[in-house]
């Protein structure tokens, strides 16, 4: 491919509302470009990255016996409504009506689309395990789309489906696919970590999420490096320590005029944060409930919805909180509350003369102790793990992470064939719902993530496997005849060869080659110019790397055969 026919429109400025690396990078280099907030095209070197990824994908999942397929990217309301997830996806649905009022939705996901097919085409255990898959855009309305590819309206997805008659067919394939995500991620140049996940709104009991540490990533993973352990930060479980064996002190109210903030407590107290407790309010659908916390920890709402069993879930309003504590917000304690069952995280119950509201304005009590001064009802996890929390099994030291969700694995089980009676025959002739599994990949977060992870302060590094080219020849002034000639031959030579080459046939100083060689990324960059017309040498070099190799043009394919090797 010459650089002068392909459309690679690259930009010297960075774009103002690009933040971070992968952002950048894409639209610098002549990726994608932005059409409305969220919204992009894919330019030429854009689609030649996700073909790549692609293949990689279908390779893989083609190995494992997966079958491909295409569903509808409109889906009608019946579908959604058969597990009741119109009204549980919400406004991030993008839901419209066609000319006749008959509600339609641009597809988020696909389960109900998938069982729904498979329900009226399987009938027996014999077309049992059964894996499908598809990659095709999928469409969110975001509240807030940012950083490009990594939260966008409109994205690609890998989705895939199983299948099966029972648990332990389900378990076989999972690990399958668990495989399989493991090697498409290799491939790529990706360095991922499996931890454990919350299913979220696409239900089942058991995820895994395959997260890529990244200093931009949106989710924050636990890391063991003495045990393995390995979760995403929501589902990370904190454990229940040593009682503090400090002597009790007598409990006194003090005034605390203005101070409703645990930032101005601790600064009026002149104690710290870790020595106050938060009593937070929460309604649910069986009322209110008090939730006490460390001041300097984070309640975490997913953990307290599963202690509680109840589905939703929130802070309490200004005025339940004054019905429930009689006090303004920001003095809430746990004295004399009535009505309301106190839960309590471990380390408030280990605390000992820790400072709480007084459920009266402008006061507080120091020297606070369960048992003595109130009773706790609950006692557990109900906030995310920090740094200073040992491991949830070996107890060592812990490692939290920023990283970019790249894939999510379900055991669905028959969360979505029992509610759309999904059902077929089992060889005891008896009727009985699908096992499924669900398995997602971001296919556009695959490209974003190779960029975040790879990338310095002139452009990306494109892993060898997904790079838009693996070569591109700069030659220094295409207008010297000697070095033209050579340019030509040696591209349509390693074009032969199976090398997607590009030659960079611009009238452009040596310098803009150069910084666009190395803002779009190409792995192996193959230079003709002085040297060449003085020695008749190549110059040859790995971007990213400091060190140039000099080679003739009779050597040239053997030695990029074996720099090939150190880059794949």
């Amino acid at each position: 491919m010459l650089r002068s026919k392909i459309f690679l429109p690259t930009l010297k400025e960075i774009p103002e509302s690009a933040e971070i690396p992968s952002h950048i990078y894409s639209l610098r280099g002549g990726f994608i470009r932005q059409v409305s907030s969220g919204i992009y095209t894919y330019l030429p070197l854009g689609v030649r990255v996700l073909e790549k990824i692609t293949r990689i994908i279908r390779e893989e999942l083609n190995s494992v016996g997966a079958q491909e397929l295409i569903l509808p990217y409109i889906l009608p309301r019946e579908l959604w409504d058969s597990t009741g997830r119109w009204e549980e996806f919400g406004p991030e649905m993008m839901k419209f009506k066609d000319r006749k009022e008959r509600e339609f939705s641009l597809a988020p996901t696909h389960e109900e689309a998938i069982t729904d097919l498979v329900k009226k085409e399987i009938r027996s255990y014999r077309d049992l395990p059964l894996i499908l898959y598809q990659i095709q855009p999928k469409f969110r309305d975001e509240p807030r789309p940012r950083f490009g590819l990594l939260r966008s309206r409109q994205f690609i997805m890998k989705d895939a489906y199983s299948f099966h008659r029972d648990e332990k067919d389900l378990e076989e394939t999972y690990n399958k696919l668990k495989d399989a995500y493991l090697r498409i991620f290799k491939r790529c140049g990706l360095d991922v970590v499996i931890v454990e996940a919350d299913p979220g709104l696409m239900g089942g009991k058991v995820s895994h999420e395959f997260m890529a540490p990244a200093e931009n990533g949106e989710d924050i993973i636990v890391l063991c490096k003495n045990c393995g352990y390995a979760s995403n930060r929501e589902m990370a479980r904190t454990i229940s320590l040593t009682p503090s064996e400090e002597e009790e002190k007598p409990i006194e109210k003090v005034p605390t005029p203005g101070a409703s903030s645990i930032e101005d407590v601790s600064q009026l107290l002149n104690l710290p944060p870790k020595c106050l407790v938060k009593t937070l309010i929460l309604d649910s659908e069986k009322g209110p409930v008090a939730l006490m916390i460390r001041g300097d920890h984070e309640l975490n709402l997913l953990k307290v919805k599963k202690l509680l069993g109840v589905k939703n879930l929130e802070l309490a309003s200004p005025a339940l909180i004054e019905e429930v504590t009689q006090a303004p917000v920001g003095f809430a304690g746990p004295m004399g509350l009535k009505g309301v069952k106190i839960i309590a995280d471990y380390r408030v119950a280990e605390l000992k003369n820790f400072v709480t509201g007084a459920n009266e304005k402008d006061a507080h009590y120091i020297n606070v102790n369960p048992g003595r001064d109130f009773n706790i009802d609950v006692v557990g996890d109900v906030r995310y793990i920090t740094d200073e929390d040992p491991c949830p099994n070996c107890k060592q030291k812990i490692e939290l992470k920023k990283a970019i969700e790249v894939g999510h694995i379900f055991k669905l089980g028959t969360r979505y064939s029992e509610d759309m009676k999904a059902y077929f025959q089992d060889e005891d002739g008896k009727t009985k719902p699908f096992i499924m599994g669900c398995y997602g990949i971001g296919v556009d977060r695959i490209w974003l993530t190779a960029i975040e992870q790879n990338h310095d302060e002139s452009g990306i590094i494109w892993p060898w496997n997904i790079a838009p080219f693996q070569i591109i020849i700069i030659p220094i002034n295409i207008k010297e005849g000697k070095i033209k000639e050579i340019a030509f031959r040696l591209h349509n030579q390693l074009e032969e060869k199976g090398y997607e080459v590009l030659l960079d046939d611009r009238d452009e100083r040596a310098g803009v080659k150069f910084k666009d060689a190395d803002l779009t990324g190409i792995p192996l960059h193959l230079i003709i110019g002085t040297k060449y017309l003085q020695e008749g040498k190549l110059e040859v070099k790995i971007r990213g790397k400091k060190e140039r190799w000099v080679v003739s043009p009779g050597e040239i394919e053997n030695f990029l055969e074996k720099l090939k090797k150190s880059l794949e």
